[in-house]
């Protein structure tokens, strides 16, 4: 099985505070859902009020981030699903539960994962 990675901007989500409630009860049913059947592999929010940090070989720490990763933020889950087109269909469902469009990326197959 091939996982997938299922995400969105935080500028994304342009909904209401009552709507943003209804969005999380109905995104929490999704991630039980597959949960249920075994696909839920992790996933979660970007903590906008933590800035990101860059980490070296030698564990030198310094602020900041890549210049194209910068805006990272928003939420996401990793799916493990039997088809391209499984994925689809959960990014559809998760789409319709947050009330915006989902980005689905592929990651490569590894053995050891």
């Amino acid at each position: 099985m091939t996982k997938y990675l299922i995400s969105f901007p935080a500028a994304a989500m342009n909904i209401s505070p009552d709507e943003f409630v209804a969005a999380g009860e109905d995104s929490r049913a999704v991630i039980r859902e597959a949960k249920a059947i075994g696909a839920y592999v992790f996933g979660g929010g970007i903590d906008a009020a933590v800035p990101p940090v860059m980490i070296s070989g030698d564990g030198t720490v310094t602020a900041g981030t890549y210049p194209q990763t910068r805006e990272f933020d928003g939420g996401f889950c990793v799916l493990e699903l039997p088809s391209r087109e499984d994925a689809e269909k959960w990014a559809a469902k998760i789409a319709a539960a947050c009330r915006c469009a989902q980005e689905l990326r592929e990651f490569m197959y590894d053995p050891e994962s």
